[in-house]
C-alpha cells in the first residue's frame, strides 16, 4: 500500500460541524458494542427465552470494539508521534479500573468465588499484570477481562511498527494475520505452550521493554522485542489461538479502513481479510462452540461490519445523545456489569424459571443497577485518572524538551482523517479524547 503524504491530499472542505460531534459516531458505536456484550451476559440468567442464537450477541460487540480500537488507535500514535504519552494515556486509561474491579471481585470472593480458570499461585498475578491474560491462557478474575489480552498485543506489536516505519501496511497486516487464523485453525487445538512460564516469561519481558519504551532506552529494539514476544504468545499460548490471530486480523482491517478513507490504501485488504476471517473457525481443530457454527459465525462478523459501516456513514450527523453516553461509560461498563451480575444473582436467586413480570422486573433493576454503578466509575475512577495521566504525560514531555531529548518525529501532525482539523485547532478535550480512543472505552 503506498503512501501518500499530506500535502497530496486533498484540502479538507469547510465544516460547521464540531469536532466533538465528528467524533460521536464512535462513541455511539462503543456504547452498541458495550450494551452487546451485557445483554449476551444477562439474558442467559434473566430472560434465557429472548436470547439470539442465530448470531452471538457478545461476539457481536467486540468485534464492534476491536474495529473501533484498530480504526483509531494506530493513527492517533502516528499524530501525535509520541510513543511514551501514548503508553503513559494507555496505563492511566486502563488500569486504575481494571486494578479495581481486581480489587473487588478479590475483597469479594468470601461470598461468590473467584472463577475456577484463574489458577492459584504467582502465573495469575504475573498475567493479570500485563494484561495478556488469554494469551498465556489464564483466566481473569472478571470474565470479560479477556479481550483486553488482544488489546494489549495490538498496542505492543503497533508501537513496534510505528517505530519502525512499518504502519502504514495496515492492509496487507490484516490479511497475513487473517490468513494465519486459518492455518492455525487447521493445526492448533490450543496453547503449544502450557503451564505458567509463559505469563512468567511474558511479564517480564513486558516489564523490561516498556521501561525501555519509555525511558528511551534502545527504544525501537525494545519496542521490537515486547512486538514479537505478544505474537509469538498470542500464537503458542493463547488458549485458543485462531481466535487470537483472527482477532488481530479484525483491528487492522479497522487501520485498513482508516487509511482508505484518507486516501492512503485500498479497501480490497479488508474484503479479503474479512472472507479470511470467516472461514477461519469452519474446520479449526477446536471449534466446537455453538457461536462458531459457519451460519452464526459469518452472521455475527456481517452485522458488526454493517454496524460499523453504518456509523461511519453517519459520522457527522447528530446521533442520539444517550447513545454517545453509553460509549463514554463502556469501558466501565463493560468490566463491571459481569460480576454485578453474579452478586445481583446471589442475591435474587435463580431466575430463569421465574414468572415473566419477575424476569422483566428483576432485568429492569440489573441494568440500572450496572448502568448506575458504571456512571460512578466513570465519573469518579476513569476521568479522575485520565485527567492525571495527561498532566504526567505534559510534564513528562515539557521536562525532555528542557533537558533536549529528541522526540520521535510526528508523522503528518498537521493533517487528521479523524478530525479534519489541523492539530493546533483542535481543542485539548477533543484531542485528549480521541487520542485515548480504544475499542473498550
Amino acid at each position: 500500500m503506498g503512501r501518500v503524504s499530506a500535502a497530496a491530499l486533498p484540502a479538507a472542505a469547510p465544516s460547521t460541524t464540531s469536532p466533538a460531534a465528528r467524533l460521536a459516531w464512535l462513541d455511539a458505536l462503543r456504547g452498541i458494542g458495550a450494551l452487546a456484550v451485557v445483554a449476551e451476559h444477562l439474558l442467559p440468567w434473566f430472560l434465557p427465552a429472548l436470547r439470539p442464537y442465530w448470531f452471538n450477541l457478545g461476539v457481536y460487540g467486540i468485534l464492534v470494539f476491536f474495529l473501533v480500537s484498530g480504526y483509531i488507535i494506530p493513527t492517533s500514535l502516528e499524530r501525535h508521534g509520541d510513543v511514551r504519552a501514548f503508553w503513559i494515556s494507555r496505563f492511566f486509561r486502563l488500569y486504575p479500573l481494571y486494578l479495581a474491579v481486581i480489587a473487588l471481585v478479590l475483597a469479594l470472593a468470601w461470598w461468590v468465588p473467584v472463577r475456577g480458570e484463574v489458577p492459584r499461585d504467582g502465573s495469575a498475578v504475573a498475567a493479570h499484570a500485563t494484561m495478556l491474560l488469554d494469551v498465556v491462557s489464564v483466566g481473569g478474575v472478571a470474565d470479560t477481562m479477556w479481550t483486553l489480552s488482544y488489546e494489549m498485543v495490538f498496542y505492543l506489536l503497533v508501537t513496534a511498527l510505528f517505530l519502525t516505519r512499518g504502519h502504514d501496511r495496515s492492509g496487507t497486516l490484516s490479511m497475513v494475520f487473517a490468513a494465519a487464523a486459518v492455518v492455525v485453525g487447521l493445526v492448533a487445538s490450543g496453547a503449544v505452550w502450557k503451564g505458567g512460564w509463559p505469563a512468567y516469561v511474558s511479564c517480564g519481558v513486558f516489564v523490561v521493554g516498556l521501561a525501555g519504551v519509555l525511558l528511551g532506552r534502545f527504544r525501537t529494539v525494545a519496542a521490537c522485542v515486547l512486538g514479537v514476544m505478544a505474537v509469538t504468545a498470542l500464537v503458542l499460548s493463547s488458549r485458543v489461538p485462531w481466535l487470537g490471530t483472527a482477532v488481530l486480523a479484525v483491528m487492522f482491517a479497522g487501520t485498513a479502513i482508516h487509511r482508505w478513507e484518507r486516501g492512503t490504501g485500498g479497501l480490497w485488504p479488508v474484503a479479503v481479510t474479512s472472507a479470511l476471517v470467516a472461514i477461519s473457525p469452519l474446520w479449526a481443530i477446536e471449534s466446537g462452540w455453538w457461536w462458531v457454527r459457519a451460519d452464526v459465525w459469518i452472521t455475527t462478523i456481517a452485522l458488526a461490519g454493517a454496524t460499523f459501516a453504518g456509523g461511519m456513514a453517519l459520522r457527522g450527523r447528530r446521533l442520539p445523545r444517550v447513545l454517545v453516553w453509553f460509549g463514554l461509560i463502556s469501558y466501565s461498563l463493560y468490566l463491571v456489569h459481569h460480576p454485578l451480575l453474579k452478586y445481583f444473582v446471589q442475591i435474587s436467586g435463580d431466575l430463569r424459571r421465574a414468572a415473566l413480570p419477575v424476569q422483566l422486573a428483576m432485568t429492569a433493576l440489573a441494568v440500572a443497577v450496572i448502568v448506575g454503578v458504571s456512571a460512578l466509575t466513570y465519573r469518579y475512577v476513569e476521568r479522575p485518572m485520565q485527567a492525571l495521566g495527561r498532566r504526567v504525560s505534559r510534564r513528562c514531555r515539557d521536562g525532555l524538551q528542557r533537558g533536549g531529548d529528541e522526540r520521535v518525529a510526528r508523522q503528518d501532525a498537521g493533517h487528521d482523517g479523524v478530525l479534519g482539523h489541523q492539530e493546533r485547532q483542535v481543542p485539548d478535550r477533543v484531542r485528549d479524547h480521541v487520542g485515548q480512543g480504544d475499542a473498550l472505552g
